[in-house]
């Protein structure tokens, strides 16, 4: 299948409709997701990328129907992930010296995964390649999410090839932004850039800020995944913008597992306890042992404050709860207040254990924490409330 975007590019890229899986195990893509290729016929031929390798050979034939494939004259690889060049061993069999360009970073990647010695030719920023009437100009993007990531930018047309930035895992029969629901978007949007592009917010807005500088005009955003911004295409370059700026929302998330209810029920009576005192903030419960991780991500990139909960076990805490502080850390939030709490039945240093877990994420730590005997009394539903009241008072 293929799809014209305009007079002189087309899709060919290929929905995956069935996909729940991403990055291994850590990504969860319940909308499925697309990987998009595309191509640019001007008197020269470039093709942009290319799919995830189960699906190399039938984009090959899909290919084919769309072009002769001795006429492609470049090949573009925005990024060597492999979900993004895993056609590119099954292309070069048909076309082996189409020259393809790439990042110096992404020269490594490539030779890396694939161990072969195509005809790489290495670009910068600012460096441009002649279709015949437009050009393709290269903006290099490391870290956006890979240290080999680049975008380009076709002139005439006003297209901005973003790759990884400003996608989503979105499986659609429609490819524009236009097109599909909104709301289904931006949740993917914003849970894309929560668990993939957080670490790397400040070099979002540096890499934004120097786009708007070269004062491009864009009619279109054409990402690796998801949809095609074609109908106010910067609407998700302004949300980027706001996201990379230490994003938060009156909202507090309260993530726990539990053993025999006992840490459940105080994440139940703390949230009783901060709505007695703001009713406004929006709350949200999330068991970690049961609940997506993904989803609690992004929840938390929403958030202005956590609490994390565990009962201690083993002078520990239980590994649904140190699985999300691990990945909590590595995410690099900024600018959110922590606390925690949790049930114990001997020694209690649970609830130490994930406040200096939280420390080390860079969480500003509201206080100490509170722990409770076994299961919470009278004595201890009181203590809870009292501690809900105090998170609700936190700006």
């Amino acid at each position: 299948m293929s799809i014209k975007i305009n007079t002189s590019t087309t899709w060919v890229g290929e929905v995956d409709w069935e996909i729940r899986r991403f990055h291994g195990e850590e990504y969860s893509t319940y909308r499925g997701t697309t990987y998009n290729s595309y191509l640019v016929k001007d008197k020269k031929v470039a093709l942009i990328d290319t799919v995830w390798q189960p699906f190399a050979k039938e984009f090959i034939s899909n290919l084919i129907k769309e072009i002769d494939l001795s006429k492609i004259d470049y090949i573009i690889a925005n990024h060597a992930e492999i979900d993004h060049s895993g056609g590119l061993p099954e292309l070069m069999k048909e076309i082996p010296d189409t020259p393809i360009y790439c990042t110096k970073n992404g020269l490594k990647s490539f030779k890396g995964h694939y161990h072969k010695d195509w005809n790489f030719k290495t670009v910068k920023t600012g460096d441009k390649l002649s279709l015949g009437e437009k050009d393709l100009i290269f903006i290099e993007a490391r870290m956006l999410h890979w240290p080999d990531s680049m975008f380009c930018y076709l002139t005439g047309d006003n297209t901005l090839f973003s790759n990884d930035a400003f996608g989503q895992h979105y499986a659609t029969e429609f490819l524009f932004n236009d097109l599909v629901d909104t709301e289904e978007l931006y949740q993917e949007a914003i849970k894309y850039y929560a668990n993939i592009l957080t670490p790397f917010s400040g070099l979002v807005e540096g890499k934004i800020n120097e786009l708007l500088k070269l004062k491009l005009p864009v009619d279109m955003i054409c990402p690796s995944h998801g949809v095609v911004w074609r109908k106010d295409p910067l609407q998700i370059v302004k949300k980027y913008l706001e996201w990379s700026k230490d994003y938060k929302e009156n909202q507090i998330t309260i993530i726990y597992d539990t053993m025999w209810n006992g840490t459940r029920k105080m994440a139940e009576i703390i949230t009783q306890g901060i709505k007695e005192v703001n009713k406004k903030v929006t709350i949200k419960l999330f068991n970690s042992a049961r609940s997506d991780k993904n989803t609690i991500i992004t929840e938390i990139f929403k958030s202005k404050a956590i609490l994390v909960a565990s009962p201690t076990i083993n002078k520990g805490i239980l590994s649904s709860t140190a699985a999300i502080l691990e990945q909590i850390k590595g995410l690099s939030f900024k600018n959110k207040k922590a606390a925690s709490f949790g049930c114990y039945g001997w020694s209690g240093e649970g609830i130490k254990v994930i406040t200096e877990e939280l420390k080390k994420a860079g969480f500003e730590i509201i206080n100490e924490g509170i722990k409770i005997l076994w299961n919470p009394d009278n004595i201890g539903i009181d203590q809870c409330k009292k501690f809900g009241n105090k998170i609700g008072k936190i700006s």
